[in-house]
């Protein structure tokens, strides 16, 4: 068996997740459809780098899993790519040792959040970003942003449901950019893991901050208190992105 490790993105429009469930299509089931297709009928588990939950989308999510024989890397990724749903799709495979392991050898993650902010709304956005139509100060969101920044406990930031139970976690970026046109924010949160909805809550309460529902400075507090209650509201998962995946030795 030859293990291969490959980059996929897709549409999380039409998904419940990605994580193979009994009802519901997702994105685990729809790859291993394709794998038992082009390994002539032979099951092929495919694991993930972690779950994303219905509706969410992702550019970078890795995955592994293991082939009955060794084949030309181009050859296997259009294999997968054309012969996958369309809104899937492969942007890269390569040949790696078999202790490598999508997702128990994540080193760091980024996401990002895309926030639909016009008026009027992007009916061509809806599936792409969170809407918001409240009046926001993008300088509130920027001057709380870095209080996020390093290793904490964020238990506040984690929703019920979650059975982790060491909320600890190191976020070495949290930023926060405004394309050309003013009606769209990115959100960035790079770190060495994120808990359950853990970032549409962060969403969720700097855009509660944005509006000045919150004080600029209230995440120590909210962070301190390891309160679910603490923290906003989850925000929607259609503007949430798996961004990228690494590992140890990658740049």
């Amino acid at each position: 068996m030859v293990r291969y490790k490959a980059v996929i993105a897709y549409d999380g429009t039409l998904f419940n997740g990605f994580q193979k469930q009994p009802n519901g299509r997702t994105v685990q089931e729809e790859l291993e459809k394709t794998l038992k297709k082009i390994a002539n009928g032979k099951d092929i588990t495919v694991f993930g780098s972690g779950r994303t939950d219905a509706g969410v989308h992702a550019w970078g999510q890795v995955i592994h899993f293991d082939y009955p024989e060794e084949r030309p890397l181009e050859r296997m990724r259009f294999a997968l790519d054309t012969q996958s749903p369309e809104d899937i799709a492969v942007r890269d495979v390569e040949i790696v040792p078999e202790n490598f392991h999508a997702r128990y050898l994540v080193k760091e993650k980024t996401y990002q959040f895309k926030v639909d902010i016009g008026k009027p709304r992007s009916p061509f956005r809806r599936h792409y970003a969170s809407y918001y139509p409240y009046p926001i100060d993008i300088k509130k969101i920027q001057q709380a942003l870095p209080d996020l920044l390093g290793t904490h406990d964020f238990t506040s930031f984690c929703a019920s449901g979650s059975s982790i139970e060491d909320k600890v976690r190191t976020i070495y970026e949290a930023s926060l950019q405004v394309n050309e046109a003013q009606d769209e924010l990115v959100f960035t949160f790079r770190g060495d893991g994120f808990l359950y909805k853990m970032i549409r809550i962060l969403v969720g309460t700097l855009l509660k901050i944005g509006n000045g529902r919150l004080p600029a400075d209230c995440l120590p507090a909210i962070i301190a208190k390891k309160d679910r209650n603490a923290a906003g509201p989850t925000a929607h998962p259609e503007g949430l992105y798996l961004y990228e995946v690494k590992y140890d030795g990658e740049n």
